[in-house]
């Protein structure tokens, strides 16, 4: 049979000119979905992957099936109660999307349908519903509802009483809406047509058309977003406005919504805190003062300037504290030292203070949802790379604790005792220690010939923890090793693992990957003929800058939704999302930025060499990583790469960044990408 030809997309050359520099992209024509030509040149990719995989197709199958059949079906989240009411989000057997419900005062009344998903997903490609917000007296809900997979929701209204939904329609937001406490008034925020930067807060009253909406607040400067929202102890309504590195909060009390928002505390450059309410008192989380891992401090609801904050919990040097959550006797703080999440608990009175106890190497845990202000229950989730998730209610005055939902692995084959995780560490080039995840079969014989799957984010200081997979369990019973590599970017050592991989140093999460996956080899975990990267988004950048760099070390690589024309797309501000980006990868419009980022950015890097076989994907809609970043890079690696590896390029061409909205249509990627590395290792079967 003859080996089909990828498609070859026509070159025309444009001149980037800046500071003096100019750059030639031959495939920027490829920058309009609306043009039938690239339309046409996408499906040809899409045509070529799957003549290319068309014998993979079974494989396929018996891996989302495989996936699939480890999902119970019938599923449900454990109830949380909030304000008289039960809520609780389930599944049904052989049905994509989720069905909320609520249960007034008792598990044992009947069971009110809000949304059944499925009915409202009908004669979409996408569905998603976004931000259900119930009014205060419980007679209402507004709901966001996206249906192309670019994060731009169109609000309505429901009587949760009669089952009526309002003629109320307001587009373009960014889902759900904040009620005041006079249950006829809501805010909401919406985003820009163009850019989607979420930047207007709008005041709606039930009942009237959307041109009478009275806009509260605008936020004007385009490296900053917006949102609103109100605090757990229900009496003041908050505007936040944020950046990468700056925050600044608006307040007004939720019972009078047509008085004026308050600022909190003016911005200051670099200065970022967020607001807790308590009594009579704010708590503020915040970096003031030099506070890298960050501090808690109070201040009296009426003086709310930052120089009226007084220290409450001091800055540590070795623990980062990344939340808090209060109730009426205790509050909660969210901490992370030496990579691991720590829960400690204390009573406001100071008569007692402890953490909860997680013993383990390696574990991820978090504060679940507690919107309850009067009670001493702690819910919290708790998992590792073997052990399935937990919902857990503690009691935080008795110390007792009840595991209301441990995550069910069907099938009957799964047993944790028959995997192994631990934590490594490597040491990169600079001689910093970054730490590596690793889980596998225990019959897996670990060697150069071990197969092993390298995956890492790497930036916005988004912590990857080590949680548990029931999808993963694919890879590992096919003799697999995970890996996650903590990489510099993230903040899974503190904020400092952040600031040390961003702006001027981006490149340490490019060579701190690089040296992990060395580091691997030379510990004889795996060989450079079984390593296999994977990377989504920032970390499909991650991706396209190491095959770049150290094309050799890598069988195989996926890159999902990956930014890899970083410099082009920073350079223009009418992009979505770009210009709140400044502060993460730096601003091109200024030089030491942009011969910095020209020096990483993958599509201005590829160059004449020989590249590892590759799987790219993306969605036509992608709200966040546009289409044409992935289509150009494919189209240039094509053009100049020196070897007959294999190069995918596989386009959903309903969906945007988080790829199909369906609980199960989405395991179908997965076995996209599992099958092209089983592939690669012969081991379709």
């Amino acid at each position: 049979m003859t080996k089909p030809s990828p498609p070859v997309a026509k070159k025309i050359a444009k001149k980037l000119a800046k500071h003096g520099d100019e750059r030639l992209d031959n495939y920027y024509w490829l920058n309009n979905r609306e043009d039938k030509e690239v339309i046409a040149y996408l499906e040809e990719e899409n045509a070529y992957y799957n003549q290319v995989t068309a014998h993979t197709k079974a494989f396929q199958s018996l891996l989302f099936e495989e996936m699939k059949g480890r999902i119970k079906e019938d599923d449900a989240s454990v109830p949380y109660k909030k304000n008289g009411y039960w809520y609780k989000t389930r599944y049904e057997k052989g049905k994509e999307y989720p069905i909320y419900s609520r249960f007034k005062e008792t598990l044992e009344a009947s069971e009110e349908i809000m949304f059944d998903g499925n009915e409202m997903a009908i004669g979409h490609d996408y569905f998603n519903i976004g931000g259900i917000a119930v009014s205060p007296n419980n007679m209402f809900a507004v709901y966001g509802v996206d249906t192309v997979s670019r994060r731009q929701y169109t609000l309505r209204i429901k009587n949760l009483v009669t089952g009526e939904i309002y003629d109320d329609v307001i587009e373009n937001t960014t889902g759900g809406g904040v009620w005041a406490a006079d249950n006829k008034t809501f805010f909401y925020t919406k985003n820009d047509a163009v850019t989607l930067r979420s930047d207007k807060v709008y005041k709606h009253i039930l009942g009237t058309d959307a041109s009478e909406d009275i806009l509260v607040f605008h936020e004007e400067d385009d490296t900053f977003t917006t949102f609103i929202y109100r605090t757990k102890s229900k009496k003041y309504l908050v505007i936040g406005s944020v950046s990468t590195l700056t925050s600044e909060y608006r307040i007004l009390p939720a019972d009078n919504p047509d008085g004026d928002f308050k600022v909190f505390s003016p911005r200051t450059r670099g200065l970022e805190y967020s607001i807790y309410h308590y009594e009579d008192s704010f708590y503020i989380l915040t970096n003031k003062d030099n506070a890298t891992n960050f501090k808690l401090m109070e201040t009296n609801e009426q003086h709310t300037n930052s120089a009226t904050w007084q220290e409450f919990i001091a800055h540590r040097e070795n623990v980062r504290l990344e939340d808090v959550d209060i109730f009426k006797d205790y509050y909660v703080l969210s901490e992370r030292e030496n990579g691991l999440y720590k829960i400690r608990i204390v009573k406001w009175d100071g008569s007692s203070a402890y953490y909860l106890p997680f013993e383990s190497e390696t574990y991820a845990a978090y504060v679940g949802n507690n919107p309850d202000f009067d009670t001493n229950t702690l819910r919290y989730v708790y998992n590792s790379l073997t052990t399935p998730s937990s919902v857990i209610d503690f009691d935080m005055e008795t110390k007792g604790k009840e595991i209301m939902k441990e995550q069910e692995v069907l099938g009957g084959t799964f047993n944790k005792k028959n995997y192994i995780e631990k934590r490594l560490w490597a040491t990169a080039r600079d001689g910093v220690k970054v730490p590596i995840s690793l889980v596998y079969h225990k019959d897996t014989e670990l060697g150069q010939n071990t197969p092993l799957f390298q995956y890492a984010y790497g930036s916005y200081g988004y912590t990857i923890d080590p949680s548990f997979s029931t999808i993963r369990l694919s890879l590992l019973d096919r003799g697999f090793v995970y890996a996650i590599t903590h990489v510099r970017g993230g903040e899974y050592l503190g904020r400092q693992w952040y600031e040390n991989g961003k702006l001027l140093q981006k490149k340490n999460t490019f060579t701190d990957f690089i040296d992990c996956s060395k580091f691997l080899i030379d510990e004889h975990i795996t060989g450079p003929e079984h390593l296999y990267a994977s990377g989504g988004s920032a970390g499909g950048l991650l991706m396209g800058a190491i095959v770049n760099m150290a094309p050799e070390l890598y069988r195989g690589v996926i890159a999902a939704v990956p930014f890899v024309d970083v410099v082009t797309t920073m350079l223009d501000d009418s992009i979505p999302l770009t210009t709140g980006e400044y502060d993460e990868w730096g601003n091109p419009n200024e030089k030491e930025y942009y011969d910095y980022m020209k020096s990483y950015s993958p599509y201005d890097n590829v160059v004449a060499q020989e590249y590892p076989n590759m799987l790219v994907t993306t969605g036509l809609h992608d709200s966040q990583v546009q289409y044409f970043e992935p289509a150009k890079w494919v189209a240039k690696l094509r053009e100049l790469k020196k070897d007959d590896n294999q190069l995918l390029f596989d386009i959903n061409m309903d969906a945007g960044h988080g790829g199909a909205s369906g609980r199960f249509e989405s395991l179908k990627e997965v076995a996209k990408e599992y099958a092209f590395l089983m592939e690669l290792e012969g081991k379709i079967r």
